[in-house]
C-alpha cells in the first residue's frame, strides 16, 4: 500500500471473496484475517507441493494423463468459486500451487471478482490477468477509448473458462500458444482465421480430442464458448485415467510424482532452445535491463501494456537464511539449506534435481524406493538447480559469459572465497513473451566427506514458472562443462 501497487480496498475485497468462497480441496482455503499497526495479513492453507509448473518441462510438457488429472482438478476449483458467483480474473501458473499429495490448489485471490449475487449477474470492466492467458474479450475492453459513452465490457465467468484453456494447451505442450491473443500476434490470427484449426507446430501436437474440447473453451465468440456442463460432457474430459479416482483425485501421488520428474530432462547435445514465437521471428533470448530496472527503463521494449497494469507485484519475499520464500511457497528442504548443512558421505544420492541431468531417462530407485509421499519424489522447491565441481571464481565467470550470452547485462560479480555462501547474482528480466522475470541465482558450498561442490540454485521471485525454466535450460547448456553430472 505505501508504493501504491494496492489499494486498502483491493485487499479487502480480496479478503472479503477469499472467505466467501469456502472450502474445496483444489482451492487454497482462507483460514482468517487481521491488522496490528504494521501489518494486514491474511492465514490460509499452506501448499506443501510448491507450484504445479515447476515440475512442468518447458517447451515438452506433460504425458496427457497428467495434463488430463489436473485439468479435472482445476475445473473442478474453478466452477466451484463460480458456483459462489466469483471469478478469479488471474488464472496461470503463478497461481496455481500443489498440495503434499501432489493435487492442484488454485491460490491467488487479489483480482478475484463476484459477478454474480442473489440472482443477479453482473459484467466487468477491469483490464486483469496475464496476457498469454487472458480472454481476448478483456484485452479489447482495456484499448477501447475510456471516454466512450459505448464501453466494451466481459463476463468474467467466461473469461476464466478461456484461461482454463490456455492452461491445459500449457500442460500438453509446454508453451503457450500466443504472446497475447489480439492482432499484434500472428499465432492467434492464425487460430481466429483457422477457426481454431491452425497450423502452428505447437497446435499439431495436441491429441485430437483434446483439439475440440480446446477450440470450445477458447472460442473468441463468447456466445459459443463452452460452459461447465459442456465441458464434463467432452469426451476427452470423461476418457479413462489410472491416474485418478472416480471423484478426480490422484490414485497413486507416488506414481505420479515418478511420471512427473522422469519428464524432466535437460540435453546438454542441445544448443539453448528458444521459445516458439522467438523462433519464428528471430528474437533475442531475452529482454533485460540492468539489476535496478524501473518499470519504465529506457532499455525496456515497448510491451502492449506496462506490466504493473497487469499484476501489481507481491509483497517483498522474506528471506530465511539466503532461501527466498514466498507466503505461499515452502523453503528448501532442511537437509538442504546452508544452515544446516553439515559432512555428508554422499548428499546427492537421493536429491531429485540431479535425475534431469541423467543420461538414461528415470528416477534413480533409491529415490523411489526411500518416498513415502509426493513430496519425497517431486520436492517443493523448485528444481532448476544444479550443483558444479569447479572452483567457485571460474563458476561465476562461466555463468555471467552465459547470461551475457543471452542478453542479460551484468554489473560485476566477486565471489566469496572465504564463506558458504558464494554469491548472489541478481537479475530482472523481461521474458520471451515481454512479461517480468525477477529472481536470484543463489551460490553456495555444499561439504561432504570426499570434499566440496557448489549448490546453484535459480530462485524465481516473480514471474511465469515455464519461462523461469526455459531461462535456466538455456543458462545450464552453456555452463554445462562446469555442472556436475554422475558416471551413468
Amino acid at each position: 500500500m505505501r508504493h501504491g501497487r494496492v489499494s486498502a480496498k483491493q485487499l479487502l475485497m480480496e479478503v472479503s471473496l477469499h472467505s466467501h468462497i469456502g472450502q474445496h480441496p483444489n482451492i487454497i482455503e482462507w483460514f482468517a484475517s487481521g491488522e496490528d499497526t504494521h501489518w494486514r495479513w491474511i492465514a490460509m492453507e499452506f501448499a506443501d507441493g510448491g507450484d504445479l509448473f515447476d515440475k512442468v518441462e518447458a517447451d515438452v510438457g506433460v504425458q496427457e494423463d497428467i495434463a488430463h488429472i489436473y485439468f479435472l482438478q482445476l475445473i473442478a476449483g474453478v466452477s466451484f468459486m463460480h458456483s459462489k458467483g466469483v471469478a478469479h480474473r488471474d488464472l496461470k501458473p503463478e497461481n496455481i500451487l500443489l498440495s503434499d499429495t501432489g493435487s492442484l490448489k488454485l491460490a491467488d485471490f487479489g483480482m478475484a471478482t463476484m459477478f454474480e449475487y442473489k440472482g443477479q449477474r453482473k459484467m466487468s470492466t477491469t483490464l486483469c490477468g496475464s496476457p498469454p492467458y487472458i480472454a481476448p474479450e478483456i484485452l479489447a475492453c482495456g484499448r477501447i477509448d475510456k471516454k466512450s459513452p459505448h464501453g466494451i465490457k466481459y463476463a468474467p465467468e467466461l473469461a476464466d473458462i478461456w484461461s482454463c484453456g490456455v492452461i491445459l494447451f500449457v500442460l500438453l505442450v509446454g508453451n503457450t500458444p500466443w504472446d497475447e491473443p489480439s492482432s499484434s500476434s500472428w499465432e492467434f490470427q492464425e487460430y481466429v482465421r483457422t477457426s481454431g484449426r491452425s497450423t502452428d507446430a505447437l497446435w499439431e501436437r495436441i491429441p485430437p480430442q483434446a483439439l475440440s474440447l480446446l477450440r470450445g473453451m477458447m472460442s473468441v465468440d463468447t456466445s459459443k464458448r463452452f460452459s461447465f456442463a459442456q465441458i464434463r460432457q467432452h469426451p476427452w474430459y470423461t476418457r479413462n485415467n489410472a491416474l485418478t479416482t472416480t471423484d478426480g483425485k490422484v490414485r497413486d501421488p507416488l506414481s505420479l510424482a515418478t511420471k512427473m520428474l522422469e519428464n524432466l530432462r535437460i540435453d546438454f547435445s542441445q544448443q539453448p532452445t528458444a521459445s516458439q514465437q522467438q523462433a519464428a521471428h528471430g528474437g533475442s533470448s531475452m529482454d533485460v535491463d540492468g539489476a535496478e530496472m524501473t518499470p519504465q527503463s529506457a532499455s525496456q521494449p515497448e510491451v502492449p501494456i506496462t506490466d504493473t497494469e497487469w499484476d501489481w507485484e507481491r509483497p517483498a519475499l522474506r528471506s530465511i537464511g539466503s532461501v527466498a520464500v514466498s507466503s505461499t511457497q515452502p523453503a528448501l528442504r532442511s537437509d538442504t539449506a546452508p544452515a544446516s548443512r553439515g559432512l555428508y558421505s554422499d548428499p546427492l544420492a537421493d536429491e531429485p534435481s540431479m535425475s534431469q541431468f541423467s543420461q538414461n531417462p528415470g528416477v534413480p530407485l533409491t529415490l523411489t524406493q526411500a518416498a513415502r509421499q509426493f513430496r519425497d519424489i517431486v520436492p517443493a522447491e523448485s528444481l532448476t538447480r544444479f550443483f558444479s565441481h569447479v572452483p567457485p571464481q571460474l563458476l561465476v565467470q562461466m555463468l555471467s559469459d552465459a547470461l551475457h550470452q543471452l542478453n542479460v547485462p551484468l554489473g560485476p560479480v566477486s565471489p566469496n572465497l572465504h564463506s558458504d555462501h558464494v554469491a548472489t547474482i541478481r537479475l530482472r528480466a523481461l521474458d520471451g513473451r515481454k512479461q517480468s522475470l525477477h529472481g536470484e541465482v543463489q551460490i553456495d558450498r555444499l561439504y561432504f566427506e570426499e570434499g566440496e561442490l557448489l549448490d546453484v540454485r535459480f530462485v524465481k521471485i516473480k514471474g511465469d514458472p515455464l519461462e523461469w525454466r526455459r531461462f535456466f535450460k538455456k543458462v545450464v547448456v552453456l555452463c554445462k562443462d562446469g555442472v556436475y553430472v554422475r558416471d551413468g
